[in-house]
């Protein structure tokens, strides 16, 4: 369910302010609200203005995880460290690392 905040980020969406900072926010907002789709648009959308968004990688990642897509949260982790060694974000390329491996291990299954 969109909240007050929501609603109001939604307006500025296709004005100036429409841009990585404000879907990033809206993405932010629909994770929060559970709504994990509409999230991870956002959030791609975020990547498209910035493709070296690291927070937005990991967000993304997130999304998709609890979206039940493992694989395709997985990719956005791998993507999400690269651009956080690139931009020299040493936390969120770390973070990810962690979450990337948990699901490396999640999608192998048990071992026999």
């Amino acid at each position: 369910m969109p909240t007050d905040l929501t609603e109001r980020l939604e307006k500025l969406l296709g004005t100036p302010r429409d841009g990585a900072l404000l879907r990033f926010s809206l993405g932010g907002e629909y994770l929060k609200a559970g709504e994990t789709a509409s999230a991870a648009e956002h959030l791609r959308a975020a990547l498209q203005a910035d493709p070296a968004y690291s927070a937005a990688w990991k967000l993304l990642g997130r999304a998709l995880e609890q979206d039940g897509r493992p694989a395709d949260a997985l990719q956005a982790y791998r993507s999400g460290i690269t651009a956080a060694e690139a931009r020299g974000d040493k936390q969120a390329g770390k973070e990810m690392t962690v979450f990337a491996r948990r699901l490396e291990k999640a999608l192998a299954g048990p071992q026999s």
